[in-house]
């Protein structure tokens, strides 16, 4: 036979679209073209694929082959086909029962000794195909195979080399299934800093914790040393622990990074604090063939930008989109993507470029135009975003020479659990993420409360983008309360985290 058809799949966003690779020898001149929008990942798999087809002792055929990746209108990239067209080569010379082909998704990238290399988005694969209704096994390299074991399809092989994978099919040897994923855990405490370790900072900390329970951004100001950082490093062990659903999907989209996901992070809520230095691409996600940015690497975890002020302010307008409807769309010419990006912002910043605006011993120099480009740097839209705005000032002697160590983060999150699931009783979502028509319904407020809002709207100009980011931040004080009903002190406490902390 000269013609081979083997199935595998691209990657586009978090989705894994079947392709399938149409291999043919023909007579003529020896050749070998790839057609269907290959890369130059894809193109370069013929040195690839040539060299470990002679390596594992097959012979490679001197004839004109064509392999076809269809359909020809999706993108195809990365290695991931070298397994396939090397299958498909083998199989149009020596003849593999096109039943046999049928049964099976191959993928995996080829060395020039014919050993698999581990590929990018094995979990998306692995879920893709369980969804699949013709249950094909899946074929992956040993090295990704663990990670697909997650999805938890019971189809998924694990291969070590070509040979191991050419064996399967023609001569019937059983190729292993990986290891079987981790059950989802609650989040290791010893993943992140305990709050007990920060002194002082009573206000900041109160922050954290309506944080925490809501699901909301928020605001870190004040002069370098007070302990911002700290803080924030501190969010995910209050965090509840996240939800099946939430692991995989974070799971999913760590995968497709670089560095792809390892087992032993799951049901652990990534948190992501990239350089001030990044580009937008970075960090919302882009390139030619899209791939996730930190916002989405974030997902259902926390993004940290620290030094806010000294981000550039192009790359801030991009999260704009991301907090308020939790996914990214990057679209191109000839492709679009899409990736989920629920993450809690949490962000840091001093109050003037130097740090110490207000500070009594006098120590700021920056002059009034420094101060006001420092802070044009974030945007109005983009501040009205962040559902929280809090003073972190200098920590006091006694407070940094005290024994006793303040409140440990085990406390507070077992309050931000309680609070977290009288939210989900009532609403299935967290108070942050709660649509206009359910804040109108979920966050009434008393008539004493009406009147410090009517006030709060004329004093701070508030808009209607704020309006509702300040009723779910009330309703979350309300949860935190153990009280049904919005009343007149949730409203005050909520005003006073949206004004601005002193940003213009």
């Amino acid at each position: 036979m000269s013609l081979a058809v083997v199935r595998s799949r691209g990657l586009v966003g978090v989705e894994a679209p079947s392709v399938s690779v149409e291999v043919h020898l023909a007579n003529g001149l020896p050749a070998f073209h790839i057609v269907g929008l290959p890369d130059t990942e894809v193109r370069e798999s013929r040195e690839r694929v040539r060299a470990a087809l002679l390596q594992e002792g097959f012979e490679f055929p001197n004839r004109r082959i064509t392999v076809n990746l269809a359909p020809a209108d999706l993108p195809k990239g990365s290695g991931r086909f070298d397994l396939p067209i090397a299958i498909g080569i083998l199989s149009a010379c020596a003849g593999i029962a096109p039943e046999v082909l049928e049964r099976v998704e191959l993928m995996g990238e080829l060395s020039l000794t014919g050993e698999l290399r581990p590929i990018r988005g094995a979990l998306v694969l692995a879920l893709a195909v369980r969804r699949d209704p013709a249950a094909r096994l899946l074929v992956l390299p040993a090295a990704s195979a663990a990670e697909a074991a997650v999805a938890g399809y019971p189809g998924t092989r694990a291969a070590h080399s070509l040979r191991e994978v050419w064996q399967a099919l023609v001569e019937g040897v059983a190729l292993p299934s990986p290891a079987a994923g981790p059950a989802p855990a609650p989040l290791r405490l010893s993943a992140a800093p305990d709050l007990a370790q920060v002194r002082g900072q009573a206000g900041a900390r109160r922050a954290l914790e309506i944080a925490a329970a809501g699901g909301h951004s928020l605001l870190l100001i004040g002069p370098p040393g007070t302990g911002k950082t700290m803080l924030a490093q501190r969010l995910p062990g209050l965090l509840p622990p996240m939800t099946d659903l939430e692991a995989l999907e974070s799971a999913a989209i760590l995968s497709l990074s670089g560095s792809g996901f390892r087992a032993g992070d799951w049901g652990v809520r990534p948190f992501r604090s990239p350089h001030h230095t990044v580009s937008g691409a970075a960090l919302v996600g882009g390139g030619s063939m899209p791939r996730p940015g930190e916002a989405s690497l974030a997902h259902c975890g926390v993004l940290f930008l620290d030094e806010l002020g000294e981000f550039r302010r192009d790359v801030l307008e991009t999260l704009r989109e991301p907090l308020e409807s939790g996914r990214v769309s990057i679209s191109r010419a000839a492709r679009q993507a899409e990736f989920p990006a629920a993450f809690q912002l949490i962000a840091a910043m001093n109050p003037c470029p130097c740090g110490y605006l207000g500070d009594p011993k006098g120590r700021c120099r920056c002059q009034p135009d420094e101060i006001s480009r420092y802070r044009h740097r974030l945007s109005g839209p983009l501040l009205d975003r962040i559902d929280m705005h809090v003073d972190v000032p200098p920590v006091s002697q006694s407070d940094l020479l005290a024994s006793a160590a303040g409140e440990a983060s085990k406390p507070v999150r077992e309050r931000v659990s309680l609070a977290r699931d009288r939210a989900l009783a009532r609403q299935a979502t967290p108070n942050a993420g709660l649509s206009a028509a359910e804040t109108e319904r979920h966050c009434r407020v008393d008539d004493a409360g009406n009147s410090l809002l009517s006030a709060a709207i004329e004093r701070l100009g508030l808009s209607a983008r704020a309006l509702p980011r300040l009723l779910r931040l009330a309703r979350t004080i309300a949860d935190l309360a153990q009280s049904e009903n919005i009343v007149a002190r949730h409203v005050a406490e909520a005003i006073g985290y949206r004004r601005l902390a002193g940003v213009k």
